[in-house]
């Protein structure tokens, strides 16, 4: 009996002090991690204002070149020179979440840049809506009356019109209904900013 309580202390003592060490870890590096999406944020909003940083000066150039806007519950970032707007968008994929930073014109409704910061789509498939090229094909598209992401066809796209992602019909129409959805969020406080 007193060789199975002292291995029940022991088993007690090792998870206690491994429970410490993780969450002794966890306490230490939370603020690197946020430091770390705060600067992946900065770094994305330079990026689509061809604003040149690097890793040591980018909260500086940031504060010096981009303007922190609340307007009730939404962040905006505003480039002080042109008035390119940027924001944050999230919603539901097909496999989780899909979050990025979109930036739009001074006019509000034409697309700068998209920039995809976390996704779980199947990789080779819906995967392709963090790359590069694809995202690509959103650059100079209207917002309104609503983004459209259609199956490619020999017809040239409308103004607001981009073609899908080929075999991820569902991760698609999902990024559609996401910018769509986080743009009318989103009207009338980018009204409110003025420009």
């Amino acid at each position: 009996m007193k060789r199975y309580l002292k291995m029940v202390y022991f088993i007690l003592l090792l998870g206690t002090l491994t429970s410490m060490v993780f969450v002794g870890m966890e306490v230490w590096t939370r603020p690197l991690i946020e430091a770390n999406a705060a600067n992946e944020l900065k770094s994305i909003v330079l990026n689509a204002n061809d604003i040149p940083f690097n890793t040591g000066n980018i909260s500086t150039v940031f504060d010096q070149n981009i303007e922190v806007r609340k307007v009730g519950e939404f962040t905006f970032y505003v480039e002080k020179a042109s008035g390119r707007v940027s924001y944050q968008f999230s919603g539901g994929g097909v496999w989780g979440p899909i979050i990025g930073v979109i930036t739009l014109e001074p006019d509000k409704e034409t697309i700068r840049q998209i920039r995809i910061m976390q996704q779980e789509e199947t990789p080779g498939l819906g995967g392709v809506v963090a790359d590069l090229r694809y995202l690509a094909k959103y650059v100079g598209v209207l917002m309104v009356p609503k983004i459209e992401v259609n199956i490619p066809d020999s017809s040239p796209n409308k103004p607001n019109e981009v073609d899908s992602i080929t075999g991820a019909t569902r991760t698609s129409k999902a990024f559609e209904q996401i910018l769509n959805d986080s743009y009318v969020e989103r009207l009338n406080a980018l009204a409110q900013l003025g420009g």
